[in-house]
């Protein structure tokens, strides 16, 4: 008997203006590192060696996705802002993640979004690099990461 386990993710998005109003959404495919599939490893034993995951981060950096990644902007551009997720559930073999920026937060062209178990630094559990999401001073953008397990 042989049974195959694999761990995809996918996240949308939607960027608002200051009157609330959609300036933007859509949704792209992720990457788990290989650092985040250790991480869920981790999180099976008894005894868990690491913290959860509790913050997503934003950057400018426009290098591919790689399995390897530990950190966004690997060899160019710059981690933006890291928020704590504001919420984490989940639903059967789903993880959903969401993560917020307010007015005034992560400004700038956002082009990757990462998972992290820290406020800094961290493990990096996915990885996704896009196109631009141009998000002024006064846009809102809240990303919803799907982590399912199939």
């Amino acid at each position: 008997m042989e049974d195959k386990v694999g761990i995809s993710g996918h996240i949308n998005y939607v960027l608002k203006d200051e009157n609330g109003n959609i300036k933007e959404e859509g949704s792209m495919p992720n990457l788990i590192t290989t650092a985040g599939k250790a991480f869920i490893a981790d999180q099976l034993s008894t005894t868990p060696g690491s913290t959860k995951m509790t913050h997503m981060a934003i950057g400018t950096g426009t290098q591919a996705a790689a399995i390897t990644d530990t950190t966004l902007a690997v060899a160019n551009g710059a981690e933006l802002d890291r928020n704590a997720v504001t919420s984490s559930t989940d639903s059967g073999a789903v993880l959903t993640v969401v993560g917020d920026w307010a007015a005034g937060d992560g400004t700038g062209a956002v082009t990757e979004a990462g998972i992290f178990n820290a406020s800094s630094n961290g493990t990096l559990l996915c990885h996704s690099v896009f196109s631009a999401i141009n998000k002024a001073a006064g846009d809102t953008l809240s990303l919803s990461w799907a982590i399912t397990i199939a």
